[in-house]
């Protein structure tokens, strides 16, 4: 099991807040805003994509998610340390965001992210505890299924043919 981690900003409305609802359930362990991320950092601006190949970094020291609006996500990810990876093409399944591609909630993002990395009952479980977490592990099966297989080479052409398609 890999332990998460998320960054929380306070930007979003609590009521929708989904990175809360994961430390209630006890799936993620919340950080103020001065923390210092030791590990994998998801980031929507990182060069890498996220693959298979970085397991061993996020067992180690684990994955660490931001929860911070959109507005202003871009200045935060500029100065945050950490080994910053993004998630390849997913649509989300969130009732804010819906069928906006890459604008996935925290949870949505960490579950990605786990069931990349071969976690996948972990990812289920984050899931599970939405309303709309079904729909977004079924919109994405079959793309999440074909990341998790595959090098960060091809997730990298399967990422950009999925964006120009």
């Amino acid at each position: 099991m890999i332990k998460i981690f998320i960054i929380h900003m306070n930007d979003d409305d609590p009521k929708k807040c989904t990175a809360k609802k994961m430390e209630r359930f006890s799936l993620a362990k919340i950080l103020r805003p001065s923390a210092r991320p030791r590990g994998i950092v998801l980031s929507p601006y990182a060069r890498d994509i996220l693959s298979k190949e970085d397991l061993p970094y996020a067992l180690l020291s684990g994955i660490y998610a931001v929860d911070i609006s959109w507005k202003h996500a871009e200045e935060y990810f500029k100065n945050v340390g950490g080994i910053k990876r993004r998630l390849p093409y997913l649509v989300p399944g969130n009732p804010v965001n819906f069928g906006h591609p890459g604008q996935l909630s925290t949870a949505e993002a960490v579950s990605a992210a786990l069931y990349i990395l071969g976690e996948k009952e972990q990812a289920i479980r984050i899931m599970e505890k939405f309303g709309w977490g079904h729909t977004f592990l079924e919109m994405n099966r079959d793309l999440l299924e074909e990341y998790s297989h595959l090098d960060r080479d091809g997730i990298n052409r399967l990422d950009l043919s999925m964006q120009h398609s």
